[in-house]
């Protein structure tokens, strides 16, 4: 951490820190970085409005491609799956989406780190979604989604759910907090104070644009880093959350963080510089820019989704399909993985009808048998996976 230019930022000032490293066991001297509260309101120019405009027009796009579909929520699965599996990748946890998807809806007692990281999110933000109906994003909130993302990870800890109780700090865990890239508020009142003023920023009538709204929330969340673990993907969950809340989205169809893994070191170096300089329309651009593309994208993997799931049950029709086996076909966008008891349950249906079904689907090529077992087979339909999985341009 460069000291000296934090020493000079006008959009906070460092403080400073001691205490004694777990991990090195030798004590410590340092100073952290504590933000003011965000801005009322903030200059920006020309060009920062068109590309913010160009992303809110791109937004109102996706959430028009939700309708392509007779159930849009069925859209709501594959893209929560898809930003569980970049927003931990850019964390440095990795699981193929088939093995997330596997142990998230066939059951898994004891599936491998990275899968649970990465199946926490998508239970995080399903949860998310059932809290927005009951309140506005807030630390209560917040703080009950940061409980269940690390539960069971690396990240889980004492103070899970609540603000943390230790400093932490952004670098090499070797090499201590001195050479640290970035350290955030120490706890205690400076901390308490910095997400009291972010909730209530967050949620005060101003004239930002949502989309800076979103940008700049998202830096101060950062920025403070409350929580022992899981910030960085309870930060970028939030702000998809912010366009629901907003009213852009009706869905949380939109994936960020595929944008953001791509370009991680530029997604790390804004939020740093934007402490250093106080300037924060760089990161406005960003992440406006981020915005437009990740809603094009979505936009047309939704049309692909949508054209596979018509295919597959116009098939079904001419072959003179009817009963259970439309319902698990109209279904596979969202379930592309399962076992015949799960459809069974899920459809309400006895095994039988479901086996038949399956057994039917496999036939004409849209779910395969992946596990070889004689007994809890697991099915895939891969043509969905590969969809979801398929590259960001």
């Amino acid at each position: 951490m460069d000291l000296e230019r934090f020493a000079r930022s006008p959009a906070g000032h460092l403080v400073p820190i001691s205490g004694h490293d777990i991990y090195l066991r030798r004590d410590y001297r340092h100073q952290a970085f504590i933000p003011d509260p965000l801005p009322g309101e903030l200059a920006l120019s020309a060009g920062t409005y068109k590309l913010i405009i160009a992303a809110e027009q791109a937004l109102g796009r996706l959430d028009g491609a939700t309708d392509r579909i007779p159930n849009p929520d069925l859209l709501v699965r594959p893209t929560l799956y898809r930003e569980a599996q970049s927003t931990s990748a850019l964390e440095g946890t990795y699981a193929p989406l088939r093995d997330v998807i596997e142990a998230d809806l066939v059951g898994d007692s004891e599936p491998s780190s990275d899968v649970r990281e990465i199946r926490n999110y998508v239970r995080a933000a399903q949860r998310a979604l059932e809290l927005l109906k009951e309140r506005p994003i807030c630390f209560t909130v917040i703080a009950e989604l940061q409980a269940i993302l690390v539960r069971g990870t690396r990240g889980d800890s004492v103070d899970a759910g609540d603000l943390r109780r230790g400093q932490v700090y952004i670098g090499e865990r070797t090499r201590g907090i001195e050479a640290s890239r970035f350290v955030p508020p120490p706890p205690g009142q400076a901390l308490t104070d910095g997400v009291s003023a972010w909730e209530k920023w967050l949620n005060a009538e101003d004239d930002y644009p949502l989309t800076v709204k979103v940008a700049m929330g998202h830096y101060q969340f950062e920025t403070l880093h409350p929580f022992s673990g899981g910030n960085g993907r309870l930060g970028r969950l939030i702000m998809v959350l912010q366009l629901v809340e907003g009213g852009v989205l009706r869905r949380p169809v939109l994936n960020l963080s595929p944008y953001f893994e791509a370009r991680k070191e530029e997604y790390k170096d804004l939020l740093l510089q934007t402490s250093i300089t106080g300037h924060f329309e760089p990161w406005i651009r960003f992440v406006a820019t981020a915005v437009a593309a990740q809603a094009e994208d979505t936009t047309r993997r939704i049309a692909t989704l949508a054209e596979y799931r018509r295919h597959v049950v116009d098939t079904l029709r001419e072959d003179k399909a009817r009963g259970v086996i439309l319902d698990i076909a109209e279904g596979l966008i969202a379930y592309p993985v399962a076992t015949i008891s799960g459809l069974a349950r899920r459809h309400g249906v006895t095994y039988p009808p479901a086996a038949n079904a399956v057994e039917r689907l496999v036939g004409l090529g849209f779910l395969e048998e992946v596990t070889g077992a004689s007994y809890g087979k697991v099915y895939v339909c891969p043509e969905v996976i590969d969809i979801i999985e398929s590259p960001t341009p």
